[in-house]
């Protein structure tokens, strides 16, 4: 079954720092689509929550907002044609692509990225990205996997035993 990226909240965090928060447990790509230098735009400008989604977003397709983390889970096919629409519509409808057939390219673009970035990676890893705009204009991405703490710090200080009795 082909895996994809899903949007994950651990806490409120997300509906504090960014515009429009993603909702928990919908499928998401990256986004930087969305801040890619365009006449009139410029992502080295951004400040506070729009900054903060710049930096550290990947996009829900469901909400349409940002979330921190998303983790690897499967997805059957028709979820991906599921994925491509809804970012169709949102292209066309709400970030102004100039036609159906452009939004429908980078759509598929944008789904193939995540599901590439989601396909060798362990179900359930969590992952998170961080953008930034080079000396030349361009907008940079880098993944890294969040790992879980190691074992608790705190020291055991009894073991349930069998009564032998």
């Amino acid at each position: 079954m082909p895996r994809f990226l899903r949007t994950i909240r651990f806490d409120s965090s997300d509906t504090h720092v960014f515009l429009k928060a993603a909702d928990p447990d919908e499928w998401a790509v990256a986004g930087s689509f969305l801040f890619m230098p365009r006449p009139g735009y410029d992502p080295a400008l951004l400040t506070g929550k729009e900054r903060q989604a710049f930096v550290s977003g990947f996009f829900g397709l469901g909400s349409f907002g940002a979330s921190t983390l998303v983790s690897v889970g499967e997805i059957e096919e028709d979820g991906i044609t599921a994925c491509e629409a809804a970012l169709i519509r949102f292209l066309v409808e709400d970030f102004g692509a100039p036609g159906q057939e452009a939004a429908a390219a980078l759509a598929r673009e944008e789904v193939a990225y995540a599901r590439a970035l989601a396909e060798d990676t362990a179900l359930n890893t969590l992952l998170a990205i961080r953008r930034e705009v080079g000396e030349d204009g361009a907008v940079r991405e880098q993944f890294h996997i969040v790992n879980p703490p190691g074992e608790r710090p705190h020291a055991r200080i009894w073991d349930v035993v069998e009564d032998t009795e």
